[in-house]
C-alpha cells in the first residue's frame, strides 16, 4: 500500500473517531464560555496547544487585530473561537464536520467573524502561498501517519517571518500498554515508533475500527522537531508541558515549539 493510500485511509476513519469524540463530549470538543471569550475581547488570551499550560503570550504579537491565523487540526470551539474575539483573521480547519460545527456555534453565539474548512491537515491546497501570519496546530499530529507533506505545506502558506505553533506528545508515552495503562499499570511494552495496531491482534484491530476509536502514531523526536528544521522553519520557542495524568508523576509527557518561516 502506497503513503497516499495509507494517509487516505487513516485520515477518513480518524474523521469519523472524532466525529464519536464530539458525540461522547470528550473535552477537547467541548466550546469554551462566553466568559473566556469575553476575557479574550479584552485582550486576555487563553490558549493551549494541547496540554495544560496556557501558550506564552509573547508567542504572539501584541495586538491581534488583522493577524491572519490558521487553526489548524484545531476544531472544537475553543482555540480558534478565543484567538477571533481577540481580533485576530481566523481560519478553522478540521478533519471532523462535527468538531467545526462547534467552532460555528460560539462564533454564532458571540458573534464572531470566523471561517471553517473541512479537510485533511497534510492538504492545504485550498490556499495560497503565504496566506497566513501564524499556524496554530494544538496535539493533532498523532493523527497522520507521516508529518513532513504538513509541514511542507504549513510552510508554503505561511508568510516569511510567519509562525508555526505546535503542540505534541512525548513519543515516550506510547512505550507503554495501552490496556494496562487504563489500570494504571506502566508496562513497557511497545517500540518507537508506534503505530494504534502495532499492539492488537487481527480480532482486536477489527474491534478497534468498529469502535470508532482514532488511529494514532508516536512519530519520534527527530520526526516532530528536525522535521520542522528540514522543512525550513528555525525553531524560536519551546516548553513542556503535561495533562497532570497519572504517567505525568513521572515526566512531562507534552511538549510545544514555536518555529519561524525563514
Amino acid at each position: 500500500m502506497t503513503k497516499e493510500n495509507t494517509q487516505a485511509l487513516v485520515v477518513g476513519h480518524n474523521e469519523l473517531a472524532w466525529d464519536k469524540k464530539v458525540a461522547d463530549d470528550v473535552v477537547w470538543t467541548i466550546p469554551v464560555s462566553i466568559e473566556t471569550i469575553d476575557k479574550a475581547r479584552g485582550g486576555d488570551i487563553e490558549v493551549s496547544l494541547g496540554a495544560n499550560s496556557l501558550v506564552p503570550r509573547d508567542w504572539f504579537p501584541s495586538q491581534l487585530k488583522g493577524v491572519k491565523i490558521l487553526c489548524l487540526a484545531s476544531g472544537g470551539g475553543q482555540q480558534g473561537p478565543i484567538l477571533a474575539a481577540a481580533g485576530a483573521d481566523v481560519t478553522v480547519m478540521d478533519i471532523s464536520t462535527s468538531q467545526l460545527e462547534q467552532d460555528r456555534k460560539v462564533a454564532d453565539l458571540a458573534q464572531l467573524q470566523l471561517a471553517t474548512v473541512q479537510g485533511d491537515m497534510c492538504d492545504l491546497s485550498m490556499f495560497s502561498d503565504e496566506t497566513f501570519d501564524i499556524v496554530f496546530c494544538p496535539v493533532s499530529i498523532t493523527y497522520i501517519p507521516d508529518l513532513q507533506p504538513m509541514y511542507k505545506e504549513v510552510y508554503r502558506v505561511l508568510v516569511k517571518g510567519g509562525s508555526f505553533m505546535l503542540g505534541a506528545p512525548n513519543p515516550a508515552i506510547y512505550l507503554f500498554d495501552d490496556a494496562k495503562w487504563e489500570q494504571g499499570i506502566f508496562e513497557v511494552a511497545n517500540c518507537l515508533p508506534f503505530q494504534s495496531f502495532d499492539e492488537l491482534d487481527d480480532e482486536q484491530r477489527k474491534q478497534f475500527i468498529v469502535d470508532k476509536r482514532a488511529i494514532e502514531h508516536s512519530h519520534t523526536l527527530t520526526s516532530i522537531i528536525a522535521g520542522q528544521l528540514e522543512a525550513g522553519f528555525v525553531l524560536d520557542g519551546f516548553y513542556e508541558d503535561s495533562l497532570d495524568e497519572e504517567l505525568s508523576k513521572y515526566f512531562n509527557d507534552y511538549f510545544s515549539t514555536k518555529a519561524l518561516k525563514r
